[in-house]
């Protein structure tokens, strides 16, 4: 996983970017990175608004969202902040020469950390119970083929025995997502003063699937997940485990609740203004129409996010937790 999404020829490493396969949140509207840059001054009136105010955006891309949510934020918020785009791939052209483009997050980030679907691929072994009811590696060919190896054992064991208990049943499946833990406890850890917010399609501890989640996409299109370097290969996130881990008190809150938080409500504006400003009422319709889009139940509305504050009070909280919050 971890060749065929960030090696040489790997996945990430196409000119295209992830918006030529799939649409994030970031794609689907202008509003999600107006959402954050309101959450980033939630966090500048949290922090007293230090004098230098940091945003790092996890996994950018090609530098969509952050350079989206600095060209969103107010006049006297916009000369202290200081932008960070975290990707493996090479800087692309063209992106704002404010951003500095970095293989890993800052240290003593004074902010707000955002990983907006960077931990569903942080790379992740799977398990899958034989016909004697142990848990066994998942191996797999660069063609796709799959085979059971080794029984997990040491830490790997350890993780699924408390996060992800598997029955003796044959054939059920689990993600093992230590590296997950660790990789978003590293990133909670480059923060002095801020808040660490990862969304992603997730489940807990209580509501883990029997055979797990690993998928692949190309071009739109799910597809066999092969590890060639051809296709997006992710999987859904245990976030509760990666919450456990940082060590921090954290939430875990539905996107829909986290953006109507932040003002995003896909309200239908009042027929009347069809009539008195027929351009106003169609900028208004379209704008909920994404604002829908973005917080619709059985799509981007179940993202979860996790937000974890460090020396600062959680801007969120009030926001309805989810169903199984942390």
């Amino acid at each position: 996983m971890r060749a065929a999404l960030y090696g040489p020829d790997g996945f990430y490493r196409r000119p295209e970017g992830p918006a030529g396969h799939f649409r994030t949140s970031v794609h689907a509207s202008p509003l999600f990175a107006g959402a954050v840059a309101r959450l980033l001054c939630r966090v500048d009136e949290a922090l007293g608004r230090p004098p230098r105010l940091d945003f790092v955006d996890m996994a950018a891309g090609r530098g969509e969202l952050v350079t989206a949510v600095l060209a969103a934020l107010p006049a006297d918020v916009a000369p202290r902040a200081r932008a960070y785009a975290v990707e493996l791939a090479d800087r692309p052209s063209g992106v704002d020469d404010r951003i500095e483009w970095l293989p890993r997050p800052p240290r003593g980030v004074t902010g707000l950390l955002f990983a907006n679907e960077w931990l569903d691929n942080v790379p992740v072994d799977v398990a899958e119970v034989d016909a004697d009811g142990v848990a066994r590696r998942v191996l797999v060919r660069r063609d796709g083929t799959e085979r059971l190896g080794e029984p997990v054992g040491g830490v790997d064991a350890d993780w699924l025995a408390r996060w992800w208990p598997l029955p003796p049943e044959e054939g059920l499946r689990a993600e093992i997502g230590l590296p997950r833990d660790e990789a978003w406890a590293d990133a909670v850890a480059s923060l002095d003063r801020g808040l660490a917010v990862a969304v992603d399609y997730a489940h807990t501890r209580d509501a883990r699937p029997l055979f797990g989640t690993l998928a692949a996409f190309r071009e739109g299109r799910e597809t066999a997940p092969v590890p060639d370097g051809s296709c997006d290969i992710t999987a859904h996130v245990s976030l509760d485990a990666c919450a456990a881990r940082s060590g921090r008190r954290a939430r875990l809150v539905r996107q829909r609740d986290a953006l109507r938080a932040l003002g995003v409500a896909g309200v239908r504006p009042p027929l009347a203004l069809a009539s008195s400003q027929p351009a106003a009422y169609l900028r208004a319709l379209a704008s909920a129409g994404e604002a829908a889009e973005l917080t619709a139940p059985g799509g981007l509305g179940d993202f979860v996010w996790l937000l974890q504050p460090v020396g600062i009070a959680n801007p969120l909280d009030g926001t309805e937790p989810s169903d199984s919050a942390t």
